[in-house]
Formats: C-alpha cells, structure tokens, sequence
C-alpha cells in the first residue's frame, strides 16, 4: 500500500506539476518555470514518502527540506505539497501529539521560509504565500490526529472487551470450582463423620465409610480436573456435566448417607449445552446444601422436561424449615446469578408444609441460550 501511494504521488508530481505551472501562467500567477531541478525536488519529495511509516521523523525533515527549496525557488504551487501533507498526516496519525505538534511546527517553519527569503523577484514576496503553507499543515495534521485518537479508542474498547470476557471466564470457572469442591467436600465430610463415629465400635462399618471417602475424593478430583482442563489446553474442551449424570450423582450421595429419590417427567430432549450444564449445578449445589445443613435427612429431585423449558426440584426433608432462615452464601448466588442469565427463573425457601426446604429452577430451552455461556 505504501508503494501504491509512493507511485501515485511520483505519477501525479510528474505530470500534474506541468498543468499546476500551465495554469498559473494563465491566470498570471506563474512563478519560476519548471526546470530539470524542480522536477528532481518534486519527484525526490514523493519517492521520501515511501519510507513515511517506518522513519516518519527523517522523512518529514527530508521532504519538508525539498519542498522550502522548491518553494523558495520560486516554482509553481502544485503536487509537492500533497506529498508534503501525506507525511505530515502519518507523523500525526503516528507519533504522540507532544512529537507530531513539535514536528509539525517545524515543519511549518520551513515550508513559510519562502514568504521571508525570496531568491526570485517572481517568488511572491508579500507574505501570502503564508497561508497554503499553514493550511497544508494544519489540515492533515487534523486529521492524522483524529485518525490516531479514533484508532486507540477503538484498541481500549478492544480491550475492554478482553477483560470483561476474561472477567467472565474466571467468575465461570470459579463457580464451577465452587459447586465441584463444595460438593465433593460436603459428602467427604458426611463419611467422614460417620466413620469417626463407627470406629470404635463398629471398625469394618467404618472401613466401609473411608471406602466411600476414597470413592468420593477420587470422583471429586476427576471432576475437578475435567472443569480445570479448560484452562490448561487449547483444544477441544472436556464434555460437561448435565442431567444425564444425575443419577450417578444420585449413587454417590447414596454412599455418603443421603438417600435421595430421582424422578423424570415428560420426554427428554437434548437441551443447549449452557442450559444443561446450569440445571445439573442447580440439582448438584441443592443437594449439596441438603448435606451441609439439612441433618439427617431425605432428599428427592424432579426433573420436568417441557416443550419449551426444563424444571428440575429439589426438596428435602431436613430441619430447612424450622428456626431462622439460613443465611443466603455464594452457592445460592451462584445458581441464582446461573439461571438469570439464561432468561430463568429459580426460587429456594422452605416447603409449604414447613418440613424441610425446596430449590426450584425453571429454564428456557429456545436456541441461543447456550451461546451467552
């Protein structure tokens, strides 16, 4: 591209200057005639310009330089000073407005040193040609800084862009490692406390239990590394979780002491894979809180499959409605903040009978859900 313009400014300072000159002569402004040596000044000024972008400092004192001799001469007003102005434009689309303004006057001070040492009587002596000289500065000195200004709002637009995606990605990663690690912990902790508890008088139930804990940490940690692989590889991406593994969650928290009871209503279908992933966290974070907080305790979850939404509902028979209101963590969040942003709903509080508590989730399957995760 640079070489295009190189050679359209060689083109035009060739053949232009000659009608600039011829029309000159006709209005009676003609100034010094065209020689070899100012076609040498025109042509050296438009082949500078091709090293512009690379030394934008060296060509514009290059150029300038030709173009006051050129002037200064006293040859006609013509294509030399496009050249001139292209090279201040790039000075000023290019360099910090502290070095193009400083650039720029210079280079002003140059070009009006034909208005103040004429060599010629037919150079005009009466200081008017001050204002062409301003002008070729001035106005692509504008709009290279436009250029540059526009350029870099749009480069921190860019990367502003880049940060909240980044910002996105690690909230999403953080709330996968919290529902992976906060339900591996929880049923952790259940054996645990049952094992602690059989030791002593029953050591082979209590074998069983850290069995269980084995099984458990094994199965949180596989889970944790398929959640984690995202950010370690660039290539395709583990499968993530969904309903189709409740059941196996099912199993485990059948080992950890929760009996909990599955249901699926309705066909299933192949849900977006945001929806998908959003609705097993509900399930996994619920009944995760029914380990924590419940006691001893049943749970039972409902997965409703709709033709335009998917629902899935977790209730528990624990002590959720007696006392205060557990107080709000980042698991609830979570799920909230998950849901909102596919377009659901979800709602968690004790059940109406007032034994035990209830997480409910309603989610829209319409294409496009899974393209804002």
């Amino acid at each position: 591209m640079d070489g295009l313009i190189t050679a359209f400014l060689l083109f035009i300072g060739g053949g232009g200057s000659h009608f600039a000159q011829e029309n000159q002569a006709a209005t009676g402004t003609l100034r010094a005639p065209l020689d070899v040596l100012g076609y040498a000044l025109i042509l050296g000024a438009a082949g500078a310009t091709i090293a512009r972008r690379r030394w934008p400092l060296s060509t514009l004192a290059v150029v300038a330089g030709l173009t006051a001799a050129y002037l200064i001469i006293g040859y006609p007003y013509g294509p030399i000073l496009i050249s001139f102005a292209v090279v201040i434009y790039t000075v000023a689309a290019g360099l910090t407005l502290r070095q193009a303004a400083w650039a720029g006057a210079v280079a002003f001070v140059l070009l009006a040193l034909h208005a103040f040492f004429p060599i010629s009587d037919l150079t005009n002596t009466h200081f008017n040609g001050l204002l062409p000289s301003a002008a070729f500065v001035a106005v692509p000195f504008a709009i290279g800084v436009t250029v540059r200004v526009s350029r870099e709002a749009v480069q921190r637009s860019r990367a502003d862009e880049a940060r909240r995606i980044a910002d996105d990605e690690r909230l999403r990663v953080a709330q996968e490692v919290h529902d992976v690690v906060g339900h591996g912990l929880a049923a952790i902790n259940m054996q645990a406390e049952i094992a602690l508890h059989l030791l002593p008088r029953k050591p082979e139930e209590a074998e069983a239990a850290l069995t269980r804990i084995s099984r458990s940490s094994k199965a949180a940690l596989d889970e944790l590394r398929v959640t984690l692989a995202v950010l370690r590889q660039r290539g395709e991406r583990a499968p993530a979780p969904g309903l189709a593994q409740v059941p196996a969650l099912r199993d485990r928290l059948a080992e950890s002491g929760l009996p909990v009871h599955l249901a699926v209503v309705g066909d299933e279908v192949e849900l977006p894979l945001a929806v998908d992933l959003a609705a097993y966290r509900v399930v996994q974070e619920s009944l995760t809180n029914v380990l924590r907080h419940a006691g001893a305790a049943t749970a039972a979850v409902v997965i409703t499959y709709a033709p335009e939404s998917v629902m899935v509902e977790v209730t528990d028979t624990g002590r959720g409605g007696i006392g205060p209101l557990p107080e709000p963590g980042h698991g609830l969040s979570g799920m909230r903040e998950r849901v909102t942003a596919l377009g659901g709903t979800l709602s968690a509080g004790p059940r109406p009978d007032g034994a035990g508590w209830r997480v409910r989730a309603e989610l829209p399957v319409a294409p496009g859900n899974g393209e804002s995760w």
